[in-house]
């Protein structure tokens, strides 16, 4: 039997998480998604960064009362990768006796 191949780039905690919690959603403010995982600003910044490498996730920048704030969003390659993780942790659970 071939184990299924868990995605390198989402599996890690922090961008397992990054991206569960983007999933469910149009956009996030990168405070609110930094508060969620109880990161530092840098830890986010560099999870994200690989993701965005990988074409899973986009930042949009604005300005909102005056300040500038970034937003995150999954892509849609994202969106297909990380449920496509799902389903392959799901038939791993599955395997284990």
């Amino acid at each position: 039997m071939t184990l299924p191949q868990l995605n390198t780039v989402i599996h890690a905690p922090n961008r397992l998480q990054i991206c569960a919690f983007l999933a469910s959603l149009q956009e996030a403010e990168f405070q609110v998604l930094r508060d969620e995982l109880g990161v530092s600003d840098s830890v986010l910044s560099k999870h994200i960064k690989q993701l965005e490498n990988a074409a899973y996730v986009k930042q949009r920048k604005g300005k909102l009362n005056g300040r500038q704030r970034t937003w995150l969003s999954l892509t849609t390659e994202g969106q297909r990768a990380f449920k496509k993780h799902v389903e392959v942790l799901k038939r791993l659970a599955n395997i284990a006796p």
